[in-house]
């Protein structure tokens, strides 16, 4: 199943740069493979300075080895080994009217020390962040999660839309991260559902995720936008590393496993602001936003 996985990420990671390139019209990706020291590596890939995509990785990786001690306590697990594997994006663009988006689809394996699998498990998920609130766009997002996960089970969009919510929720600002999308996590093979089953839901989640993200950036990317709405995106930019940074369990699994720094930061945006005690003028696009993320709503 590793090998399997690792190599439907190469293939996805390769269709989505490809992709985005196509879209930006100047910009390419820059690569960067690196290895890890203590087993594994990855191949990181960098867009930034583009006509559409200010900065954006797409990054997949490949780690294994002694399982840290830190992360032995997170797991309550004693010396295993592990496996991870996964693809981790994050595109934050020029224009303040097309969204920044997230994703993420990985896999983790953990053995004794007879090199017996132990456990094992898939995780992911792809989210909004937008700046300034177009509907339709956050139905039309909402929807190719939702289409996706029906077709494994009618239950499965509710369950990780809600989880979604909860899991990008800056609890220190009582405010969701974006509009959030699909988050899933610890999907172990049972009597329900085999592991097959699994790395079926979750490559289908991704293989949606163009079909989801390009046509919001399509139609928005040449929208006029002043100086004033900049700002504003650099604001919400600022709530967007806060919980990175405080909160998102990825990058502390990456900086408790002696992960790459590079990797794991390239999710922050090059031009962010924190201006004190901010508030957006009452009635207006801004504070249209703010309330929606005080209050996660159903789109679909």
């Amino acid at each position: 199943m590793k090998e399997k996985f690792y190599a439907y990420i190469q293939d996805l990671q390769d269709r989505i740069t490809a992709n985005l390139e196509a879209i930006d019209g100047k910009a390419v990706f820059k690569e960067d493979l690196w290895k890890r020291a203590e087993g594994g590596g990855g191949r990181t890939r960098v867009i930034e300075e583009g006509d559409v995509f200010e900065k954006g990785g797409v990054n997949i990786s490949k780690v294994y080895g002694p399982l840290a001690p830190a992360m032995q306590k997170h797991f309550g697990v004693g010396d295993v080994n592990f496996f991870a594997c996964g693809l981790s994006l994050v595109l934050h663009p020029k224009n303040p009217m097309v969204p920044t988006v997230h994703a993420n689809w990985r896999y983790f394996e953990m053995y004794d020390k007879g090199g017996n699998t132990v456990d094992s498990w898939f995780g992911g998920g792809q989210d909004l962040t937008p700046y300034y609130l177009f509907e339709e766009d956050a139905k039309h997002f909402h929807q190719i999660c939702k289409t996706a996960c029906d077709r494994h089970h009618p239950d499965f969009y509710a369950e990780f839309k809600k989880r979604c919510d909860e899991y990008f929720w800056n609890s220190h600002r009582d405010e969701a991260r974006g509009i959030g999308g699909l988050f899933f996590d610890y999907l172990r093979p049972s009597e329900e559902r085999s592991s097959e089953e699994w790395y079926d839901f979750v490559t289908d989640v991704g293989d949606s995720f163009l079909e989801a993200y390009l046509p919001i950036v399509e139609k928005r990317k040449d929208l006029p936008y002043n100086e004033q709405q900049r700002n504003w995106q650099e604001i919400r930019r600022g709530r967007y590393v806060e919980f990175n940074l405080v909160h998102d369990k990825g990058t502390l699994f990456g900086l408790k496993t002696n992960g790459r720094i590079e990797s794991i930061l390239m999710s922050l945006p090059p031009h962010v602001q924190w201006v004190y005690d901010h508030h957006p003028e009452p009635g207006s696009e801004e504070e249209k936003l703010v309330e929606v993320l005080a209050n996660p709503r159903k789109w679909v």
